[in-house]
This record gives C-alpha cells, sequence and structure tokens, in this order.
C-alpha cells in the first residue's frame, strides 16, 4: 500500500477546548457581538450559556437547532463582532430536505490553512496544478479545493458538477441520464488533461472509478499525476487498495471527510497499527465530532460503530449538538494526539424516513 508518511510528520497544535469553548460562547450570546439567531433564542433555554456552559460536555444541554437553517434568514446568523468583514453563504447538500444555510467569514479559511500542513505530512506537492472535479457554489467543497490550491502556490482548474441533481435522477430510478451527466464530466477532465499540467486531482469515487475505466484519459492523466484526493462518498478497503496500488500507485493518496457544517477533517498521517486504510482527524476545537449511539446519545466505544455528532465552535458561528445524517468508527487520537479519529465513514441506510443516496457526490 502506498506509504503515506512523511519525513516531518505533522503534529497537532495543543489547544485548551474548554477555554476556547468559554471564548466563543462569550463572543455569540454577548449582546454586542453575538448574532441574532443565539440572542433572540437564550431565553428558552433553559440555563445560561455564559454561566452554566463550562466544558465541552456540557455542550449536550443545548437542542440541536440545525433544522432552523433550512429558512432562517442569513444575516441573523452574522455575529455583530464579526459584521464588519466579507461573509459567504453555504449551503448543505440538500439530501433529506431543503438545504441548510451557514455563513462564513474566517472560520473555513483556518481549516484549509490547517489541511495543507497535513498535506504535507501526506507529501502533496506544493506549486503545483490541481484539478477539482466536484462541485462548486452552493457547496463548500470548491472554495476549499481552490483555497487549498492557491495557499500551496498553484493554480486550481475546475470541472463543475450539480450532486443534487444527480441524486434526483438516481431517486427517480433514472440510472442511465445519471450516466450520461458523468460521462460529460468526463469529457470536459479529458479537455482540461489534454492541454495542461495537473499533479494535483481531487475527485469523487464513483466518478473516479469511471474515469479509470476510459484507458486513454485515465493513461494520460496518471502518468503525471503526483497526489491524489477524493472525497465525498463511502468507499471499501478495497477500492482504495486498487486507486493506491493498482491505478496510481506513484502517487500519494489522502482523503477529505466533512461537510458544511463541521469543515474539514483531513485523513490523518497513517500511524503503526492503525486497522484502518483511511482515519479523520477534525479540526478541533472549532469542530467537536464525536461518535455515539444513537439511541443512548453516549460515546460509543473505540473500535465501534456509531452516528456522528457535531458542534461547531467558530467565531463566525456557533451550532452545537448536531447530530449528523453519516455513521463511523471511533477511532483512538493518533501518537501525540488527543483528538479521535473517525473511519469507515457510511451514511445511514435512511433519516426522517428519507432514503439516502450518495450518487456521485
Amino acid at each position: 500500500m502506498t506509504e503515506l508518511l512523511s519525513p516531518a510528520p505533522w503534529t497537532p497544535a495543543p489547544v485548551d477546548a474548554d477555554a476556547h469553548l468559554r471564548d466563543i460562547l462569550r463572543r455569540h450570546f454577548d449582546p454586542d457581538t453575538g448574532s441574532h439567531f443565539w440572542l433572540s433564542r437564550a431565553h428558552t433555554l433553559g440555563f445560561d450559556p455564559l454561566r452554566n456552559i463550562r466544558t465541552l460536555a456540557d455542550l449536550r444541554r443545548f437542542p440541536d437547532l440545525s433544522d432552523e437553517l433550512r429558512t432562517v434568514p442569513v444575516e441573523d446568523l452574522i455575529p455583530a463582532g464579526q459584521a464588519d468583514r466579507p461573509f459567504e453563504v453555504f449551503e448543505s447538500g440538500g439530501t433529506v430536505g431543503a438545504p441548510k444555510r451557514v455563513v462564513d467569514s474566517v472560520s473555513r479559511t483556518l481549516n484549509v490553512d490547517w489541511v495543507s500542513t497535513v498535506l504535507d505530512s501526506h507529501g502533496f506537492p506544493r506549486n503545483a496544478n490541481w484539478l477539482h472535479v466536484g462541485p462548486g457554489g452552493p457547496h463548500v467543497v470548491g472554495r476549499t479545493i481552490r483555497h487549498l490550491a492557491q495557499q500551496r502556490g498553484g493554480l486550481c482548474f475546475t470541472v463543475d458538477f450539480d450532486p443534487r441533481w444527480v441524486k434526483r435522477l438516481l431517486a427517480a430510478g433514472r440510472t442511465e441520464p445519471a450516466a450520461e451527466y458523468r460521462d460529460h464530466l468526463l469529457d470536459q477532465v479529458e479537455q482540461i488533461v489534454r492541454s495542461q499540467d495537473i499533479k494535483v486531482l481531487f475527485i469523487t469515487p464513483p466518478v473516479l472509478e469511471a474515469l479509470c475505466a476510459r484507458p486513454e484519459l485515465y493513461e494520460r492523466l496518471a502518468v503525471g499525476l503526483e497526489a491524489l484526493m477524493w472525497a465525498g462518498t463511502s468507499i471499501s478497503p478495497e477500492s482504495l487498495r486498487q486507486i493506491e496500488e493498482t491505478f496510481f500507485p506513484r502517487a500519494r493518496v489522502a482523503a477529505i471527510y466533512g461537510n458544511t457544517l463541521m469543515g474539514i477533517a483531513p485523513q490523518r498521517p497513517r500511524q503503526e497499527g492503525d486497522t484502518h486504510a483511511a482515519v479523520f482527524r477534525p479540526f478541533h476545537p472549532q469542530s467537536v465530532v464525536e461518535v455515539v449511539d444513537s439511541a443512548t446519545g453516549e460515546a460509543v466505544p473505540y473500535g465501534e460503530r456509531g452516528q456522528v455528532l457535531v458542534h461547531l465552535l467558530s467565531r463566525d458561528m456557533f451550532l452545537p449538538n448536531v447530530l449528523e445524517r453519516d455513521t463511523a468508527v471511533r477511532v483512538r487520537p493518533a501518537a501525540g494526539d488527543t483528538v479521535d479519529g473517525l473511519a469507515d465513514i457510511a451514511p445511514l441506510p435512511s433519516q426522517g424516513g428519507t432514503r439516502i443516496i450518495e450518487g456521485v457526490y
């Protein structure tokens, strides 16, 4: 299997998570700096966030208000203390209903800059051109990959696609138009790699699988590719081994896991004794991620599968206690770290009576 460790492995900087939490609470619940979203709801909570929430464990006292992000005016989400900064609006995938919207000014940039240091540990090249085959707006991933390429001294080419449209086709059983759309994406990829020197590829596993089935396109891309980043859907260990050992043995291969609310959790460099090929480490404590038993709400033991619970603790947005539609295996922290890893990400079979469809993303 392709070795992912570099001579100078990444090590996380220690952060006092509880102190970070209390700072974020002060920002979001102070009338001078908070958002209308939280200030208008503070009296309904049944506790005082500034006095009664002292540790990460206390966040379980908050209700999950994430469904309100589907309809709330986004201006209500912007903290007064950050109002002098330019904000962007991003949306979730909309897999189980209307998309949720989040606002962002600086927190995603901090997340992406940290991810870049993790990519150094994986041996990803700098000063290299990237090709992003994935969604642009309103999804945050397009902005993320462009930022990564720029931060690392490269140019970013893009092939945009709409995962919502593909999921809609598949939900209706229309597999043939979905396959035609995938071919349309690969035609665009082919036009780029014919004339441009692409060293880093970002792509989703289903589209990558289809790319590898086009011999001329695959060979043209693989010969010069130095790094490959995948994300978006679950992948089997056997498929990942084929990507690393058979299709792209000369390239560094790593993945990212994330969503609009939690941000990006990159694959950490492999550790001796890891039993999972890809273990993801969140951007803690801005993104606090737990793996819990959905029936009890308690953390599952290490090595067990549970549902992903996210607490977003950034200056731009505070959103605690969000039970995501993903499941994961809880993994012990890497050597020298204190933050749990997540592995074998998979969607829930259904949520709220809606069947989860991964599609191309």
